[in-house]
């Protein structure tokens, strides 16, 4: 197999204001800054990236697909994440040993237990 994965795309009504977040969020760089595609990654040569294109709709429903992250500290990266606008989010997860957030246009994403924690143990979301 011959193929690279070069980026996840993510519908957005406002490309610009969540290319900006998630940047924030993750630590990461913008690449690309057009009129209708934005990109950010880990660097600028390294991928995948995040690209962001407008769509006029909102989000509706939960998420076909979602990004799991695993922080050092999962405590401290929810409160991280709740200050710089995330909202926690009820997909049925119940007693789960992860945290699922959204971004600030609904997307949601989970954040795992701490890098210590066996990752076996972890269900799929």
């Amino acid at each position: 197999m011959d193929l690279i994965w070069e980026q996840v795309v993510v519908d957005a009504q406002d490309p610009v204001a969540l290319v900006r977040w998630w940047a924030e969020a993750l630590g990461w760089v913008v690449v690309a800054d057009a009129a209708d595609e934005f990109e950010i990654r880990p660097t600028p040569d390294r991928v995948p990236g995040l690209l962001f294109v407008p769509v006029p709709e909102e989000k509706s429903g939960k998420n076909r697909l979602h990004s799991d992250f695993r922080p050092v500290d999962q405590t401290a990266e929810v409160e991280r994440l709740l200050s710089l606008g995330a909202r926690r989010a009820d997909v049925g997860q119940r007693d789960a040993s992860w945290v699922v957030l959204a971004d600030p246009e609904g997307n949601e994403f989970c954040i795992l237990g701490g890098r210590g924690a066996a990752r076996f143990l972890e269900p799929v979301t």
